[in-house]
């Protein structure tokens, strides 16, 4: 029987979003060329990628318009610009460092101080609803199907989820590296998402999320390993187990809420959003990432950082 190439799952801009920056490799890639590292030997330095790894994940950046490299006076080290639709991820990135700085102590991250020009004072990023300007939080919204609702044709990629910690590597400045290497893959991204959409049981997250069944398993007992699921037991006759968010995975909500607005406006495919959702405000979930003093929407070319 030939190997299956492809599966088929429900419309969903995450999913979108995820295969195409969802693995670890190319969100550290992207996370360092944010702070600044642009060449291929730095990068390699940073990153802790083999060279084979990183010049794949530089192709591909490429070939999705995230980067763009850049020939100067020295053909021979090239460098690597970001582009509109990746400096776009930096809301993800500001909700993945709130998430990270939440439950990790790291002096990297914990020495960080960001600085929002706009007002001149040193501030915290927060996720809130545009419409009342309340928080951004996961018990408070419900999802519908949008105009592009259907059924997507998802590539089955050779890529496996990567073996190698990177918390031992301190060479790179990368923040947010626990987070990046939980979610180093798109099948354990996937079901966070899928939580978030009620999804509880393992026959539930398979029949949706078509991926081998030991994949699914091994994704599942990560997250409860990680403090993403816990498990509570439902059929006593025989043993079954549901997988229910705890808080620190409800904490996830924003940055996937902003990984889905990515896909909304870089994923699509002309026919409208999947996924539309709801804040209980009433309205449509426009999500923001603002300063928390002046409460003004935050840019990447206003924010600056020190140590």
């Amino acid at each position: 029987m030939a190997e299956r190439k492809s599966i088929t799952t429900r419309a969903s801009s995450i999913n979108r979003a995820l295969d195409q920056v969802g693995d670890m490799w190319s969100n550290l890639i992207l996370q360092e060329i944010f702070w600044g590292i642009n060449s291929f030997g730095d990068m390699l330095d940073a990153t802790g990628a083999s060279r084979g790894i990183l010049t794949n994940r530089l192709d591909w950046l490429q070939q999705i318009g995230c980067l763009k490299k850049v020939v100067g006076a020295d053909a021979r080290k090239p460098i690597y610009r970001m582009t509109k639709k990746s400096i776009d991820l930096y809301n993800q990135a500001l909700m993945a460092l709130v998430w990270e700085r939440q439950y990790y102590s790291e002096p990297e991250l914990d020495s960080i101080e960001l600085q929002h020009t706009l007002c001149g004072h040193a501030f915290w990023p927060e996720m809130v609803c545009s419409h009342c300007n309340q928080k951004a939080q996961w018990q408070d919204v419900s999802f519908k199907p949008g105009p592009g609702a259907g059924r997507d044709e998802r590539e089955i990629k050779t890529r496996r989820r990567a073996s190698k910690s990177l918390q031992g590597d301190s060479k790179g400045k990368a923040l947010y590296r626990n987070l990046t290497e939980l979610l180093g893959d798109r099948w354990t991204s996937n079901l966070i998402a899928l939580a978030y959409h009620g999804f509880v049981r393992y026959e539930e997250f398979h029949k949706e999320l078509p991926v081998a069944t030991n994949i699914l398993a091994d994704r599942l007992k990560l997250l409860v390993d990680h403090g993403i699921f816990y498990k509570k037991p439902y059929r006593p006759s025989v043993l079954r187990y549901e997988y229910h968010l705890t808080p620190k995975g409800a904490d996830l909500f924003p940055y996937f809420m902003s990984i889905l607005q990515w896909g909304d406006r870089w994923c699509g495919n002309g026919q409208g959003p999947p996924i539309i959702a709801i804040h209980n405000c009433g309205h449509e979930l426009n999500a923001v990432v603002r300063c928390d003093h002046c409460e003004q929407e935050l840019k990447a070319n206003e924010v600056t950082y020190e140590r």
